[in-house]
This record gives C-alpha cells, sequence and structure tokens, in this order.
C-alpha cells in the first residue's frame, strides 16, 4: 500500500490493487476513533443487459434485480450477517443506486472481525428458492410503498420524459412483475457477472492499519482475476427530451413538481469536473441566494421544499428542479427565461465569487463524514478518477463555463416537466 499526500485538504490516502483486481483504499484518520469500512460494486438497477467474458450472447435481466441481489446477500449459510455484525458493536446498511451497490459498517471496536464478515457475505452468495420467494414479499411491499410517494413518482416520471432508451429510466427496486420470475440462479449469474474483485472498491477509513486491510482482503476474497461483465445501455440518446411534460394525480395538498434539462454525459474522466460545473449551474440558476430563486419565492410560486442539483449516471447526465408550487408551468418558464439570459450575459462576478467559495466549502466539510467521503471515493474511482482532487478541478472552473452549460443544455427542447396534482382537482 502506498500513500498520497493531499496537502490542500490536510489528508492522506493508502492505495493499492490486489492480485485478483479489487483496488483498496485507506483514509488514514489516525484521530478518529470510529472506523467506516465500505464495500461496492460497479453494478446497480440500470445495469440489465448484459454479456460475460464468454462471449455467450447477452443476458436480459428484470428490472430491480441488483436491489432484490442486494438485500439478499445478507444471507449466509451461518445465518445473517446484519445479526452478526450488529452483535459485534457494528451499525451497517446497504444501498442500490442506478450505477453502483455498496455494503457497509461502521463501528468502534470489533472493526477487523467486522471487515472479515463485510468481504465474506458480499462475496460468498447463498441463495435458497424459499428465502428468494419470502425476499419477494418484502420487496412487493417496498415497491408499493415507492409508488404512494409522491416524490419519488415524480422523479421517475421526469426521467420517462427526458429518456427514451437508457435504463435511466427503470425503477432501482423494480416492479412487481419483474422481481416476480426472479430465481437463485438468475441472483447467482448477476453475482458472477459483476461482483467479482476487479469489478469492486473497498474503501476504509479511520484509525487502521491500511496494511493490515489489503491483508485481510487478500485472504478473505477469491483470486478471481477475470473482468466484470460488458453492460449494453441501450441505443444512443436523442439530445432532446423525449416528451414535455406529464402528470399524475395522487394525495396530495399542493401540486408536486420535478423539473429537468437532459444534458450530456461526462467525457472519460471529466465526471467529477462537470458535477461541480452543474452543481455550480444550479446554485446561479436557482441556488436560494440567486435572483431568480428571491423573485420566485417573493411571488409565492416556490416556498423551502425547493431543490436543484445535478445528476449523472454512466451515459446520462441532467439538471433537475423538485419542490411544491401552486403554478409550476411557471416556474419552468421564468426558469428558461433566465436561463435564457444568463447565456446572453454571463454570472454576475460577485454572485459567482459567493457561490464558488460556498460550495468549495461545503465539500470540505463533508469530508468530516466517514461515510460521505468514503462513498466519494469509490464512485470516483470507478469513473477513473480521485475525489479528493477536487481543490484542483475548483480552481479550473470559471463563470465561462457555467454560462456554456446553461446555455447548451437549459433549453425548452431539452426541458420535460413531471407534475404530480392533488387527486380530484383539475387537471
Amino acid at each position: 500500500m502506498e500513500h498520497t499526500d493531499y496537502a490542500a485538504l490536510g489528508e492522506r490516502v493508502y492505495a493499492g490493487k490486489l492480485p485478483n483486481g479489487l483496488q483498496i483504499l485507506v483514509l488514514h484518520r489516525p484521530e478518529y476513533s470510529r472506523q467506516f469500512a465500505f464495500f461496492a460494486t460497479r453494478y446497480g438497477g440500470m445495469d440489465l443487459r448484459f454479456r460475460g467474458e464468454d462471449g455467450a450472447g447477452w443476458v436480459d435481466t428484470p428490472a430491480g434485480i441488483a436491489h432484490f441481489l442486494e438485500h439478499k446477500m445478507f444471507d449466509t449459510e451461518d445465518g445473517n450477517a446484519l445479526e452478526i455484525l450488529a452483535a459485534n458493536g457494528a451499525v451497517d446498511n446497504a444501498f442500490t443506486a442506478a450505477h453502483i451497490t455498496g455494503y457497509y459498517f461502521e463501528g468502534t471496536r470489533g472493526f477487523e472481525e467486522n471487515l472479515r464478515t463485510l468481504l465474506s457475505f458480499v462475496s460468498v452468495p447463498y441463495f435458497t428458492p424459499e428465502s428468494v420467494a419470502k425476499e419477494q414479499g418484502i420487496i412487493t411491499q417496498e415497491i408499493r410503498m415507492c409508488q404512494d410517494e409522491p416524490e419519488t413518482v415524480a422523479y421517475y416520471q421526469l426521467l420517462e420524459c427526458l429518456y427514451a432508451h437508457h435504463p435511466i429510466r427503470n425503477q432501482v427496486v423494480g416492479t412487481v412483475e419483474s422481481i416476480a420470475g426472479l430465481t437463485p440462479e438468475l441472483l447467482y449469474a448477476c453475482h458472477r457477472a459483476f461482483y467479482r474483485p476487479g469489478n469492486m472498491v473497498l474503501c476504509v477509513a479511520g484509525r487502521v492499519d491500511p496494511d493490515r486491510v489489503a491483508s485481510l482482503a487478500r485472504e478473505i476474497l477469491p483470486p478471481d482475476v477475470s473482468v466484470a461483465a460488458q453492460v449494453d445501455l441501450g441505443q444512443p440518446e436523442p439530445p432532446g427530451a423525449v416528451r414535455p411534460s406529464a402528470r399524475r394525480e395522487m394525495a396530495v395538498s399542493m401540486p408536486l413538481f420535478a423539473l429537468g434539462f437532459k444534458g450530456e454525459p461526462a467525457p472519460a474522466g471529466e465526471r467529477l469536473r462537470q458535477e461541480l460545473v452543474g452543481q455550480l449551474a444550479c446554485e446561479v440558476l436557482l441556488g436560494p441566494s440567486s435572483p431568480l430563486y428571491r423573485r420566485l419565492y417573493e411571488q409565492g410560486l416556490i416556498n423551502a421544499t425547493l431543490d436543484c442539483y445535478y445528476d449523472a449516471a454512466p451515459g446520462c447526465a441532467h439538471l433537475m428542479v423538485s419542490g411544491e408550487s401552486r403554478d409550476p408551468e411557471q416556474v419552468l418558464e421564468q426558469l428558461l427565461q433566465e436561463a435564457v439570459r444568463l447565456a446572453r450575459d454571463g454570472v454576475d462576478e460577485g454572485l459567482w465569487e459567493r457561490l464558488k467559495r460556498a460550495a468549495y466549502g461545503g465539500m470540505v466539510r463533508r469530508l468530516n463524514s466517514l461515510e460521505s467521503t468514503c462513498i466519494d471515493l469509490a464512485q470516483a474511482y470507478f469513473e477513473g478518477e480521485d475525489y479528493l482532487c477536487f481543490p484542483q478541478r475548483f480552481q479550473s472552473i470559471e463563470r465561462e463555463h457555467v454560462r456554456q452549460l446553461v446555455a447548451r443544455w437549459c433549453t425548452r427542447e431539452r426541458a420535460a416537466l413531471s407534475l404530480i396534482l392533488p387527486a380530484g382537482g383539475t387537471a
């Protein structure tokens, strides 16, 4: 394990790659009493069509399988890994996103034993027809809960408006119908395809011995050096939104909306930089310090629920705005007008300096969280980047870069509006 010092942040990271291809990153924090470990695979809810290294044709899997697999990975022949970790004083969990699945624990004692447990249950699957059938019932309830959440419905309704083919359109949890036919054999096939050490990363933070972390991983994980499956994300996307709007009635007291602007995926090695530019564009357009935010708030068109953010996954990127409004269409119209003004006049220099300093400070403060930092390190690694180089990325971003992104992305052709209206109201 060799280390890199990040002088601008006062951080030291040890890194090494095992013979089986596993990347290990250890954020050395000797002053911390806690340890955090995050074991992730480059596999998520949008990876539905793949081909293994044997070249034996494409495999199509149902929506929700990556999330289902995450749930089932905690089952072992000796019991449930959640219970084993909890008994040893660890707080543990897992998540599945569109392009990553991660398992983690945090604790102040028993680190090596807990790391052994984490590496073991994630790398050695154990499924039975009975346990799969039981989990189908549990996840069916989760899916139905998601179907009753207005924010979730608005989000995926927007993605369906923005994208014609990209599997980001599919809900990570899947549908009741899509998970109904899952079998142990199909789950094992997906585990073999994506849970290979060379397709994974282990990020650890806190007061730990980096060499010991590497030694435990080398001891427990399989020597498999095969590459991960090849993923098919579908046909190329058209530049514009597929549909300008969609709406649905639900039990809400005020119209809820999600609007988005379809962008382009970042070039290789530029994901972090585009994310920073995108986040700054959101702040300039509709952040709490922006002129448009103040104007919409004074007009009673938005409230404190408003959120504006950049979102991306392999093969796609977009800006999103969500919240409540008595007139979401007017919010979109004024946002489009503000985008035209910014594209023409550029970003006010004083506002730019304030927003850039605030954004940078927020990223530095985020480093206080072991969990957030490990996840950020892992996601950046999967994109071929070093997350802790963000200070240099920030320095390279100018007002003109934000102006160009707004001018290119924030147009009517690229815009879509997803509405959740009060049930029984006027459509």
